[in-house]
């Protein structure tokens, strides 16, 4: 190939590169944008829950989510403490971003007052409450304190948990990786090549999920803003290390940089391609989730390690074949110099050791590993992981989760957070009826507004029924005396004597969905309650489901790629026994040293998606290297000689993969910090014990029959 061509070549794929990431920079601060936390829009549309949201708006004024303000003074409000509270309300009414607000409604005790107000549709929930809050602390007297909780309480806590996604995981994820490669490759050029493959790889990934999602193709939240930074960074670093690992070799054996870049591709294409494709596949296996948050992952995930395959395939090898050598200064790769020894009584450092225990006590090795990792699964018999209440899922500090104990404490526990009926409008005494007759439900109400074209209101007669044991202004108006029909229907709102988000008011749901269902086998359940029952039941449906799939699904690549059925099951078996032993750890952990509530279903489903997807990546990287040199020095040979070769490169890379889903937990929401220690945790297992010990001690062990039946079983025994 001409030599202008050589230059021009490497030169036109860095400014694609640059072009791409000077349009897509600006978008990393912008996700948010396009990004939501509202619990209910990530529910299926079978969901109950889903049903009653989308057709509330047709009996009430269309809203956003309640905030309730609640002022508790010890030994009972004053005159200054009631004052207070009407000028909160008054404050409230003359928002903009208001759409009602109750009366001032005191507590039995006298120690409480509350104030229900609703936003209007388009507010920007984490303002509206921020500003609120700011209101509410300016209008106390000394000794009353004030709280914001409720729904959009709860959804402003958690937006700012949220916050330092755009930044603070970001920094924290490429500080810990820049310091990791700078150990490993001990360069001061090297490390900051590999970084800016994974940062443009990560910049192209936003630019497009942003694009979809401004579109609507795709739906973004916090949770998936989080993992595709921390899975780009961590899979295009992986696939960079390989590939640099392959160009060094390369260099001792290629004069120019131009043939050890196409000698390095050959050897790299086919693992890196591979990889990428399993975890792509894998987490494509998320559509079939029913949870839309779940589902959300899948294609936004897939992006992401799409890009990080073709920028470990492109940019990199473009940025190396520019500084070739001088890249890996002081410890240049020279020309015609010998490549380290990896097997025999010559091999020197970790892996040559390794090595030899391997060689040495295949089975011994890999029967001792098993037994470890089953008594580390243990752990997973005491996993809970069927949800958490939404007041947990904020870590620290949260003024929602305070203010909704001081609720508690005074009002019944789901004040502004009401039960959700859709019922046969005919049936409307007996629905009602069988709501308040439910324990659990402190009272009910009739939904109504003023009526627009296609509903008819119901008489006052009609819904005398409807208003038993209501506690005034527990629902997200004023209460009700013509309730709203439409199609038929009325929706009757029930306030919970516990808290929203416990563990009884999800019993009290269900119990009020076999009750109404008893009277009227359409009528549905809805609210903030029932939107995490359903969100669970979903979630724990999903797991259940999609867990085999991944595995049948990467198992099937695997025997293509390895043109073999027993190796592949030895690595899906391998895979499975590491995230087992991983979850129990984290379960022993979360129960034991954090004292955590219990986890999401998502945690486990998560966990596992990308513990066995990217623990598939390493077992690619090896077994790809131990079939070639196989086919070069037969099976004994050919792992002890893929292990050497692959070990530096494997560790460092789960190093790197560990420390970037690290990272996660220093975002204060619950399911992120959980997902963080079982990943990061379970990659490295993967990286130090299965990768480095099982699987080569088992591969070994089981000789030419590893193989089979594909013809590299069937050749001559070595000598």
């Amino acid at each position: 190939m001409p030599r202008s061509l050589r230059i021009a070549i490497p030169a036109l794929v860095v400014l694609v590169w640059l072009v791409v990431a000077s349009v897509g920079g600006p978008f990393f601060g912008r996700i948010s944008e396009v990004s939501t936390n509202d619990q209910t829009s990530f529910l299926p549309a079978s969901a109950d829950a889903t049903a009653v949201q989308d057709r509330s708006s047709a009996f009430r004024d269309a809203s956003g989510a309640p905030a309730i303000v609640v002022l508790e003074r010890d030994g009972g409000l004053t005159s200054a403490d009631t004052a207070a509270a009407d000028r909160v309300a008054d404050a409230l009414g003359a928002r903009d971003d208001v759409d009602q607000v109750s009366p001032v409604i005191p507590s039995r005790d006298g120690d409480a007052v509350e104030v229900v107000a609703t936003l209007t549709a388009s507010a920007d929930t984490g303002d509206a409450v921020a500003a609120i809050r700011a209101d509410v602390d300016d209008a106390l007297p000394d000794g009353l304190r004030g709280y914001v909780t409720g729904p959009a309480g709860f959804t402003a806590d958690l937006t700012e948990a949220f916050a330092g996604i755009d930044g603070l995981l970001l920094g924290v994820a490429l500080l810990a990786v820049l310091v990791i490669l700078i150990v490993v490759y001990r360069s001061p050029l090297l490390p900051f090549l590999v970084l800016a493959t994974a940062v443009f790889a990560l910049t192209a990934s936003i630019l497009v999920v942003w694009a979809l999602a401004k579109a609507g193709v795709v739906t973004v939240n916090g949770q998936v803003q989080g993992i595709l930074s921390i899975l780009v960074i961590g899979a295009a670093t992986d696939y960079a290390l390989l590939y640099t690992s392959r160009y060094r070799e390369a260099l001792r054996d290629h004069r120019t940089g131009w043939d050890a870049t196409k000698a390095a591709l050959r050897g790299s294409l086919e693992p890196i391609v591979a990889s990428g494709g399993t975890v792509i596949v894998g987490v494509l296996c998320l559509l079939l989730s029913d949870l839309n948050s779940n589902k959300a992952l899948g294609p936004v995930a897939a992006i992401g390690i799409a890009f990080s395959v073709l920028a470990a395939l492109t940019l990199l090898p473009a940025l190396l074949l520019c500084f070739r050598r001088a890249a890996f200064w002081p410890l240049r790769p020279a020309f015609g110099s010998a490549h380290p020894v990896l097997t025999g009584p010559d091999a020197r450092g970790l892996w040559a050791r390794v090595g030899r225990l391997v060689g040495r006590r295949s089975r011994v090795v890999w029967i001792v590993c098993t037994v470890g990792l089953l008594a580390m699964s243990t752990g997973v018999l005491g996993l809970r992981a069927d949800g958490v209440p939404q007041s947990d899922l904020v870590i620290g500090q949260s003024q929602a989760r305070d203010g909704q104990t001081v609720l508690a404490d005074h009002f019944p526990g789901g004040s502004g957070s009401p039960a959700l009926v859709l019922g046969d409008a005919d049936r409307i005494d007996r629905l009602a009826d069988a709501v308040t007759g439910v324990d659990g439900v402190d009272g009910v109400t009739a939904a109504a507004k003023d009526a627009p074209s296609g509903t008819t209101p119901v008489g006052a007669d009609d819904a005398a029924g409807t208003t038993t044991g209501t506690t005034p202004g527990t629902a997200t108006g004023a209460p009700a005396a013509d309730p709203t029909v439409s199609r038929g229907q009325v929706l009757l709102e029930a306030t919970l004597a516990d808290p929203a988000d416990s563990a009884a008011a999800e019993r009290t749901v269900r119990q009020l969905r076999t009750a109404v269902e008893r009277v009227d086998p359409g009528a549905r359940v809805g609210g903030v309650t029932a939107t995490a029952v359903d969100t669970n039941d979903t979630g724990i449906r999903d797991r259940t489901l999609i867990i085999p799939v991944v595995l049948g699904v990467i198992l099937l690549i695997l025997m293509l790629l390895l043109r073999s059925i027993v190796t592949p099951l030895v690595l899906i078996g391998s895979v499975i026994v590491s995230f087992a032993a991983a979850l129990g750890v984290g379960a022993l952990v979360f129960d034991h040293l954090f004292h955590f509530p219990g986890a999401d279903p998502s945690v486990p489903l998560f966990s596992f998606v990308f513990l066995v997807a990217l623990g598939v990546d390493y077992n690619i990287f090896l077994m790809t290297r131990v079939r070639e040199e196989t086919l070069r020095h037969g099976p004994r040979e050919g792992v002890l000689r893929g292990l050497g070769a692959t070990g530096g490169v494997i560790t460092s890379a789960g190093v790197v993969l560990a420390a970037t889903f690290a990272a996660l937990g220093v975002i204060p929401i619950l399911f992120l910090v959980q997902i963080a220690f079982v990943v990061a945790f379970g990659v490295l297992l993967d990286t130090v014990v299965v990768r480095s010990l099982l699987v080569p001690a088992l591969v070994l062990d089981l000789g030419r029959r590893a193989w089979w039946p594909s013809r590299l079983s069937r050749r001559p025994r070595d000598m």
